[in-house]
């Protein structure tokens, strides 16, 4: 039998593998980003924020549950199965957005699109941990996240230009059909499952298990529950500038093509400066990392409101990026880092399940929001959630803790 080993020299070519196939489910959620507000605007005659947000209520809901469930059966059913199982979910989404004859049909996608991304890049994160082991975590999540955030981005403009040229459907969403094709095909053929690994790694920690993994992960745990907390939030910005900024650049005059620009600054931000901050993760002050992020965060949303100009506007949505950027692979790293190898795919899922309910609690508060008081005051109460929650890392969260620091509990 193959000696098994740990490190991204080791597996970088499994690891680069999943780096491109979480690219493909990054790409998923970037058919939606810049066009689906004004299919529901144009096409379905909504008129109602909260209404239109619906769809993200449903995303965010369903992929929450399944990121648990994918982490309690991660060990059980194994990796890749997971894998390939979110990509059959994904399979029907493009043609269901393509020929959608009412607003239930896309939010009908939207389920199969939560599962498809709860599955598939929850799979992709925990196996590329499993692959580097405990010195290059930061890193590794920077690329993982790097090349699913950068996806969003290219497809969101690329829908946004295309949806401008020859209209809302069906023609964007032809590369979601490429998108999922390709993604089924790469993890059924090419990828192999990292159980292994973990028993490998597993075998030389002196990390203790946690007693309650939900509890400790979701608030109990001071790191863990800070960690928790602050991915709800960012995940519950980034419903809003999902669902209502496109809305809120109509608004303020800007056609397809110029809306498909503005939100794809922020997502190419998010995901190519991750490649900076994975390896800051691995090398700087975590806490210091996700409160400056978090806090940068709260600034750029609050400023959001003032800017009319298409170049404010691009670098209000770089720095909302940028600071999205300093905390997401963080947010990973830090996780991976305090749990033992047994208990990291279920507490992955765990804050994967709160973080990602920011996105459904976001598209609630900002959509009830703006229909009562107007978008520029759902936008503020956002800001003021984003600084609440950096206070609390501030407050709450250890000083000091480092990745070699695995003999016991972190100082």
């Amino acid at each position: 039998m193959e000696t098994v080993k740990l490190g991204l020299r080791e597996n970088w070519r499994q690891f680069t593998l999943l780096v491109i196939i979480n690219a493909f489910v990054g790409g998923m959620v970037g058919l939606e980003r810049s066009i689906l507000p004004q299919i529901a605007e144009e096409e379905f005659h909504i008129a109602a924020k909260t209404a239109i947000l619906s769809f993200i209520i449903v995303f965010g809901v369903v992929k929450a549950l399944t990121n648990y469930f994918a982490g309690i059966f991660a060990n059980r059913y194994g990796r890749k199965n997971l894998l390939v199982l979110g990509w059959v979910f994904g399979l029907p989404v493009p043609f269901m957005l393509m020929y959608a004859p009412d607003w239930n049909w896309v939010v009908a996608a939207n389920i199969l699109l939560g599962i498809n991304q709860g599955l598939a890049w929850s799979s992709t994160v925990v196996m590329k941990i499993d692959l580097v082991g405990e010195r290059q975590r930061g890193f590794a999540m920077g690329l993982n996240e790097f090349a699913g955030y950068l996806a969003v981005a290219v497809l969101a403009f690329l829908t946004g230009y295309i949806a401008g040229e020859y209209g809302l459907r069906p023609y964007p969403f032809y590369l979601g059909i490429a998108l999922v094709s390709a993604g089924l095909a790469g993890s059924v053929w090419l990828v192999k499952d990292t159980r292994r690994h973990v028993r490998t790694e597993q075998a030389g920690s002196t990390l203790k298990p946690l007693n309650n993994i939900f509890w400790e992960t979701t608030w109990k745990n001071p790191i863990l529950g800070s960690v928790t907390q602050a991915g709800m939030v960012n995940n519950l910005n980034d419903g809003m500038m999902w669902g209502l900024f496109p809305m809120m650049l109509a608004i303020k005059g800007f056609n397809l093509a110029e809306i498909g620009v503005i939100t794809a600054v922020y997502p190419a931000v998010w995901g190519v400066g991750q490649l900076i901050t994975g390896k800051m993760a691995d090398v700087f002050n975590k806490k210091r990392l996700l409160f400056f992020g978090m806090l940068l965060q709260a600034l750029a949303l609050a400023l959001l409101v003032t800017a009319w100009e298409m170049y404010a506007l691009i670098l209000l949505s770089a720095l909302l990026g940028w600071g999205t950027a300093m905390v997401y692979p963080t947010f990973l790293a830090t996780v991976a880092e305090h749990t033992h190898p047994a208990d990291r795919a279920n507490s992955i899922g765990v804050f994967r399940l709160w973080r990602d309910l920011g996105y459904a609690f976001g598209a609630i508060l900002t959509g009830v929001v703006a229909d009562a008081f107007g978008m520029d005051a759902s936008v503020l109460s956002i800001a003021g959630l984003t600084f609440a929650s950096a206070l609390i890392i501030w407050i709450r969260m250890r000083e000091r803790f480092y990745p070699k620091n695995l003999e016991g509990s972190p100082s």
